[in-house]
């Protein structure tokens, strides 16, 4: 259980999330997107943030949000409230989308949605199965690790956010190992989106900086992260004491140290989409 993500907390969670991102959904969102799609699925919608951004970059289009989380959806479907040609639905990877989609796409966009599958490959296969011919399917895996603070931020020892993203990504190692059905995938995005039958695989970095001092809003996304990958790693051993008495400060509205009253955190992320189309026919090679 120590590596089994609380979607209800996060859902509880994401409507300051949403703002921060709103920008760089509506920029990829343009980008992916073509004039003569008419179906759009968001696999792994969460909270709805880049199905509302699709359906606002593509006007003639009816797009679908699939998740597995009742809670997220509950939250995907109030945030999207009043707006037309989006609808949402409950599907998991395992289930397969088919069914809940119900006919062939012309896009499919899957964010930080794919690794939490046990068989990454079989799930981009499924999500390559739902496209119309020459269709697209987009996901944002992988990139560079955000960072929002200094070196060294006078409490612990310097280098903690470092130390952070390391143990986030052991923590992400054992989470993965702990999957049902967990399958090795040791290839890239492009190279499963391949071995799915698509072609023409492209990836593209896209990155998100907004430098110090920030507003109020990124400030209190910048703790919220902080704060949620802490507390991922609060049962396991990948945090030394030090460190985890450093972050009791910074995250305290207490404390004198307390992070959301800083003038100088900030937001670098690096996330990286990779696209690929399906062929003029519906036949599929997996090999």
């Amino acid at each position: 259980m120590t590596y089994v993500i609380d979607w209800a907390a996060q859902a509880a969670a994401v409507p300051s999330e949403a703002g921060i991102e709103a920008a760089w959904n509506a920029a990829v969102a343009r980008e992916i997107g073509r004039d003569t799609d008419r179906l759009v699925v968001d696999a792994g919608c969460g909270s709805g943030g880049m199905t509302r951004a699709l359906a606002a970059a593509l006007p003639q289009a009816r797009v679908v949000g699939v998740d597995a989380s009742e809670d997220m959806l509950e939250v995907a479907a109030q945030q999207s409230a009043g707006r037309p040609r989006i609808e949402f639905v409950q599907a998991a990877y395992e289930d397969g989308f088919a069914d809940a989609v119900g006919q062939p796409a012309d896009l499919v966009w899957a964010s930080a949605s794919v690794h939490h599958a046990g068989d990454q490959q079989a799930a981009v296969t499924a999500l390559a199965a739902l496209l119309a011919p020459g269709g697209r399917l987009a996901l944002a895996e992988g990139g560079l690790p955000a960072h929002y603070l200094p070196w060294d931020v006078g409490v612990g020892e310097p280098g903690l956010e470092n130390r952070l993203v390391a143990a986030g990504q052991r923590w992400f190692e054992r989470m993965r190992a702990a999957l049902p059905g967990q399958v090795r995938m040791p290839y890239g995005w492009l190279e499963a989106m391949r071995r799915a039958g698509l072609s023409d695989g492209r990836t593209r970095t896209v990155l998100t900086e907004l430098a110090a001092p920030l507003p109020a809003e990124a400030r209190e996304l910048v703790v919220h992260a902080l704060q949620s990958l802490v507390e991922r790693l609060a049962d396991t051993e990948l945090l030394d004491e030090s460190d985890r008495e450093a972050w009791r400060q910074l995250l305290d509205p207490d404390d004198p140290a307390w992070l959301g009253a800083r003038d100088d955190t900030y937001l670098l992320h690096a996330r990286s989409v990779h696209t690929a189309q399906s062929r003029s026919t519906q036949s599929r090679s997996t090999t």
